[in-house]
């Protein structure tokens, strides 16, 4: 079920995507978190879709979410690597979102991830209405927050409980469940696009790995082709059994 987010007080006007800033100027920090964000989305989004099977959720990726109203509106923004909020559609009023507000929607994220570049201490800052974790935690509620540290190649996770977030001990192997969605998170050492680092990747339940969009192609072609070299060796079989039977005298193709 989706989280239901602090709401403004009756009466306010408060504004909405359209009229708060869009971007803070800040730069991607490094080359990793394009192709990072686009391997969470593209393995998860099979997973999303079963969940929502009339398309309503939204994934941001270095987009704003609106927290509170300030005198300065970028005070009240957090812009996490990625997200994932459940119950909402992709576009608002039939537009694209600029922004996240959650005074104007209410839900919170189910899922949000950052990409620590450093030593992962700016995504544990738990200082009041600035320190990302405090943030996540107290302000957006966020149902999960994982911190992925790409050097060494590691992720901690964190699930809201009783308004606090506890953190989430790896299974036997090695990952880190997320129930609800029924996937495990941990971390991929492998060739992604051009690059080969530990990313950070999805498994079912099961513990099989999420395959990309380009995987799943591949698959569902060696599995065509396979069911081609099946029919090709019945064929052949069939018409070796024929011709056995031709030496014997019987015609395999006489009506019974």
């Amino acid at each position: 079920m989706a989280t239901l987010a602090p709401g403004p007080m009756e009466g306010q006007e408060l504004p909405d995507h359209k009229q708060l800033p869009e971007t803070d100027g800040a730069i991607v920090r490094n080359f990793a978190e394009h192709p990072q964000a686009m391997l969470l989305t593209d393995t998860l989004r099979p997973v999303l879709d079963r969940r929502h099977p009339d398309g309503q959720y939204a994934i941001g990726q270095d987009s704003g979410i609106y927290f509170r109203s300030a005198p300065r509106p970028l005070d009240g923004c957090k812009a996490p690597d990625w997200f994932y909020v459940p119950d909402v559609s992709p576009l608002l009023n039939g537009e694209v979102r600029r922004s996240y507000v959650l005074w104007q929607e209410l839900i919170a994220p189910f899922l949000i991830a950052e990409f620590a570049t450093g030593d992962g201490e700016e995504e544990r800052d738990r200082t009041p209405r600035t320190g990302k974790f405090w943030v996540y935690e107290r302000a957006i509620r966020a149902d999960f927050y994982a911190i992925y540290e790409v050097d060494p190649g590691r992720v901690e996770l964190y699930r809201l409980v009783d308004r606090r977030y506890q953190r989430i001990k790896p299974n036997r192997r090695k990952r880190f469940p997320i129930e609800p969605l029924g996937i495990e998170l941990g971390i991929w050492r492998d060739r992604y696009q051009n690059q080969e680092l530990p990313w950070l990747r999805c498994w079912d339940h099961h513990g099989l790995l999420l395959p990309t969009s380009e995987e799943r192609a591949v698959g569902e072609s060696a599995r065509a082709d396979a069911e081609h070299e099946r029919a090709d060796a019945e064929h052949e079989r069939a018409e070796r059994l024929a011709a056995r039977l031709r030496a014997l005298g019987v015609d395999p193709d006489a009506p019974e």
